[in-house]
């Protein structure tokens, strides 16, 4: 390619700049750096699960003196990203908020305590706790989740997205940090699975593979509707394979089942069986080909 044509092509590309709806150039953006905010997981991992993801010689410390050490370095870490992330790249409040989602995390362990039963409990094929913990990739969705929504609560941006998305990347499950999730969450298979941002969960939930919370197509833009726009599912709701449930005014009512494949627009009942009629199936075989 001619110079003539690069210098061209390089001024439009620079008009755009000028144009966009949003800053494409100049000095570089204040923004949360993503391997930063990978490790931050990874250090919340070895804090919450040290005996699976510690470092060894860590470890051979007393219990209270690891953990003080890591409490540390997310500290430091998560001021550092938190005040990226306001667009100040100043601490100004950035530790505050830090050690607010720090205090959090005894509870948090506990919850996930929960979920990790749920997970065993639900899995027949599961052989211990301890493998849903070191290679389950719905107990790992879960576990960003957990942290990225107690970030979300306390409105600090970009980063619980960039976590969860972070997990979406690497297990298929797709949950929004804003959604609401109660208690024993139990994700089977998991690839495929969408949580939007307003849901809300109860508790004993089981979801599997390609099962979708999702809103119904906004006509009027970004802002035309407010408040939910996505279901609420009561306790001890199982969600088989593939089904969708769609919008802010939907509820799934306790103790139902929502079968595979099922397409759901309207409020359920406590305690239904919602299934597809089963189509009607033609077998033929080889000979049957022959003679026909």
């Amino acid at each position: 390619m001619d110079n003539k044509t690069i210098n061209e092509i390089a001024a439009q590309i620079a008009q755009n700049y000028e144009t966009a709806e949003v800053p494409m150039y100049g000095q570089r953006l204040c923004l949360p750096d993503r391997a930063s905010v990978i490790a931050i997981l990874e250090l919340l991992q070895k804090l919450l699960f040290p005996a699976y993801f510690g470092d060894t010689q860590l470890l051979r410390l007393p219990p209270a003196q690891y953990s003080a050490l890591l409490l540390q370095e997310l500290a430091e870490k998560l001021t550092e990203q938190i005040a990226r992330a306001t667009g100040a790249c100043t601490d100004d409040g950035a530790a505050d908020a830090a050690n607010q989602l720090l205090q959090q995390l005894p509870e948090l362990q506990q919850l996930l305590w929960k979920d990790l039963t749920a997970n065993f409990d639900g899995d027949p094929a599961a052989t211990s706790k301890q493998e849903v913990i070191f290679s389950y990739p719905g107990f790992y969705a879960i576990f960003v989740y957990r942290i990225a929504h107690v970030l979300y609560r306390m409105q600090i941006p970009m980063i619980p997205r960039m976590m969860t998305e972070y997990a979406h990347d690497h297990t298929g499950i797709d949950i929004n940090p804003g959604a609401t999730i109660g208690e024993y969450f139990f994700i089977d298979h998991g690839t495929g699975i969408v949580v939007g941002e307003t849901t809300i969960i109860g508790d004993h939930v089981k979801m599997y593979q390609g099962a979708t919370l999702g809103a119904l197509s906004p006509r009027g833009g970004h802002d035309s509707v407010p408040g939910q726009r996505h279901p609420t599912v009561g306790d001890h709701v199982t969600i088989y394979a593939g089904a969708t449930i769609l919008g802010g005014e939907t509820v799934i009512g306790a103790n139902t089942v929502i079968g595979g494949n099922t397409f759901i627009t309207e409020s359920v009942k406590d305690a239904t069986r919602v299934t597809i009629k089963a189509p009607e199936l033609h077998f033929r075989n080889a000979k049957q080909e022959e003679t026909t």
